[in-house]
C-alpha cells in the first residue's frame, strides 16, 4: 500500500532527503521542477505557445521560476513571469532562483496588488502561486487575483497543488482557487485529490519522482493508503492441483424481487466470475426461470424456504440486499440474519432496511462488509455535508463496530476496523450505470467465500471490479455492469 502523506507530513519528507540522501534544498527545487517541466512538455510539446508563470514568494514560487528557467531552455521563448509580492517574506530557496532568472533572457512582471493585473495574454497558464497546507479559503488580494486568473478561461497547470486547494481536510463548498486543467503533484498525490469535490480545483493530476526517500515516507503513520497493484499480487491466492469447488467455497447470495431480478442476476453471476466454488441465489419463486435460463450454474433457493435452513454456517459467504425490496418480510429476514453471528455483506436495500431499525446495526457481527454509497450511507449514520466528514464517519463507525465500510464513489474508500482507509484507484466514469452495485457486492462475496478476510475481500473486489471497467472502457464509451461481470475473471487471471 502506498502511503498517502499530509501536507505536514510531506516536508518532514523534504527535509529528511535533504539531511540524509544528501541534497540541497535548492537541487531538490530543480529536480522538482524538472520533474514538472518533463510532464508539461509531454502534454505541450509546442514551444511557440506563450506561458505566463505566476510565481508567489515561497518555495512554491520558487518550484515556478525554476520552471520558467527550465522552460526557456527547452525552447519555449513566449515566456512571461509574474512575481506575486504580496508579503515581504521570501523563502531562501526563491531568493536564489529569482537571481538566477533574472540573470536570464527571461521577462518577468512584479504585482504588488491584484488590481495591478491586467492585459495578461497567454495560452498556457502555470499555478505556483501558494503551495500545500493552506486550511482555508483565500482572501484578500490572493482571492482576487485568482479570480481574475480564472476568468482568463485559459489552460492552467497547477504546480504540487492548486493555489488555495487545501492537501488534505474538508474542501469549502464555496471553494475560491485556481481551477486547473492539470495538477503535477510531487512524490505523492494528495489526500484531497481522491476526494469528489476536488473537480472543483483540478480536472486530473499526476504524480512524478522527484526522489525522496521511499522508504521513510512508507514508515509514516498515516490514515490513508493508495492500493496498488503489488499489494493485489500478494494478496491473490493462485489455485493449486487437486483443488475443487469445496475448495473455494459456498456463497449465498439473497437478493431479487418480482420487479428486480436483474440484481440477483447480476450478483450471482459476479459471484460466479470471480471464483466461489459454490453460489446460490435465494430468490423469489417467480424467479426461478430467469435464474435457470440465464446462469444454470448457480443453484437456487426459494426466498421462502430460506428460514427453513438449519445451519447458515454452511455458507462461507452471505450478501444480501440487490434488488431485495423493502418490506416487513425483508425486515424479519435480515434480522435473522445478523442474529446468526455470522459476517455478512450488506448493500442496497438491505442497507435501507438497516436505516430504519438502526438497533441492529450495533448487532452485526465483526468483519461484516457494507457496502454503501453516499445515500445509503447517510441514511445509515446521518446527514453530511462534504465527503472529507463523511469519510472520517465511516473510519470511526468501521473501528467502533470492527466491520468494513465500502464507501462507492470514482475513487471507492474502503474503511478498516483498525481506523485506516484504503483507496481503491480503479474504475471509471464509464462504469456510471446501473447494476454496478450488484456487481460489486457479488465479487466481494466470492472472495468471503474462498475465505479471504473481510479485509482482504474488500480490496481485491473493489481493484478488479474497477480493472475490468477499466479494461472494457478502453473502447466503449460506456460499459455495463454484465460486461464487467464477464470481464472479471480475466483480470483476475492477469494477476494469478
Amino acid at each position: 500500500m502506498q502511503t498517502l502523506l499530509t501536507s505536514a507530513q510531506m516536508r518532514k519528507a523534504d527535509e529528511f532527503a535533504i539531511a540524509n540522501l544528501p541534497i540541497a534544498s535548492i537541487d531538490l527545487m530543480e529536480k522538482a521542477a524538472r520533474a514538472f517541466v518533463q510532464s508539461f512538455l509531454r502534454d505541450e510539446f509546442d514551444t511557440n505557445k506563450s506561458i505566463a508563470v505566476f510565481c508567489g514568494k515561497g518555495n512554491n514560487g520558487g518550484d515556478g521560476l525554476a520552471i520558467a528557467h527550465l522552460l526557456l531552455n527547452n525552447g519555449c521563448e513566449n515566456i512571461k513571469v509574474y512575481i506575486i509580492n504580496f508579503s515581504d517574506k521570501q523563502s531562501d530557496d526563491f531568493s536564489i532562483n529569482l537571481q538566477r532568472l533574472d540573470e536570464s533572457r527571461c521577462k518577468k512582471i512584479v504585482i504588488n496588488n491584484a488590481a495591478e493585473l491586467k492585459n495578461v495574454k497567454a495560452d498556457i497558464i502555470i499555478d505556483a502561486i501558494l503551495g500545500s497546507g493552506l486550511n482555508k479559503p483565500l482572501e484578500g488580494d490572493y482571492a482576487d487575483l485568482v479570480k481574475y486568473i480564472n476568468k482568463l478561461n485559459k489552460k492552467i497547470y497547477a504546480v504540487d497543488v492548486p493555489t488555495g486547494f487545501p492537501a488534505e481536510g474538508e474542501i469549502p463548498a464555496n471553494y475560491n482557487g485556481i481551477k486547473a486543467y492539470k495538477t503535477v503533484s510531487f512524490q505523492r498525490p494528495k489526500i484531497n485529490f481522491f476526494f469528489p469535490e476536488s473537480a472543483l480545483a483540478t480536472e486530473t493530476y499526476e504524480v512524478t519522482d522527484i526522489g525522496l526517500d521511499e522508504e521513510f515516507i512508507q514508515k509514516q503513520d498515516a490514515d490513508f493508503y493508495l492500493t496498488e497493484e503489488s499489494d493485489i499480487q500478494q494478496l491473490l491466492k493462485p489455485r493449486k492441483l487437486f483443488s475443487h469447488k469445496g475448495t473455494y467455497g459456498h456463497a449465498l447470495i439473497i437478493a431479487g424481487n418480482t420487479d428486480t431480478m436483474g440484481a440477483a442476476l447480476l450478483s450471482s453471476m459476479a459471484c460466479l466470475q470471480a471464483g466461489a466454488g459454490l453460489t446460490t441465489a435465494c430468490i423469489p419463486q417467480s424467479g426461478l426461470i430467469a435464474l435457470n435460463t440465464s446462469l444454470p450454474e448457480v443453484m437456487a433457493l426459494p426466498r421462502d424456504e430460506y428460514t427453513r435452513i438449519e445451519n447458515p454456517a454452511k455458507f462461507q459467504a452471505i450478501a444480501v440486499g440487490p434488488g431485495l425490496g423493502i418490506s416487513s418480510e425483508n425486515e424479519k429476514l435480515l434480522e435473522s440474519l445478523i442474529s446468526t453471528d455470522q459476517p455478512l455483506i450488506i448493500d442496497a436495500d438491505a442497507l435501507n432496511i438497516l436505516a430504519e431499525r438502526i438497533d441492529l446495526i450495533d448487532k452485526l457481527s465483526e468483519n461484516t462488509i457494507l457496502t454503501p454509497h453516499m445515500k445509503e450511507f447517510d441514511r445509515l449514520f446521518g446527514e453530511h455535508n462534504d465527503w472529507w466528514d463523511r469519510v472520517q464517519t465511516a473510519k470511526e463507525q468501521s473501528k467502533r463496530l470492527k466491520i468494513v465500510i465500502i464507501l462507492k464513489n470514482q475513487f471507492t474508500f474502503i474503511c478498516l476496523p483498525t481506523g485506516k482507509c484504503y483507496i481503491n484507484p480503479t474504475g471509471n466514469p464509464a462504469m456510471a450505470q446501473g447494476g454496478m452495485g450488484d456487481i460489486l457486492t457479488g465479487i466481494i462475496a466470492a472472495f468471503v467465500a474462498q475465505r479471504y478476510s473481510a479485509v482482504h475481500a474488500a480490496i481485491l473486489a473493489c481493484f478488479f471490479h474497477g480493472k475490468a471497467g477499466d479494461y472494457l472502457a478502453r473502447g466503449s464509451f460506456v460499459v455495463t455492469a454484465s460486461e464487467v461481470a464477464k470481464q472479471v475473471s480475466k483480470e483476475i487471471n492477469m494477476f494469478s
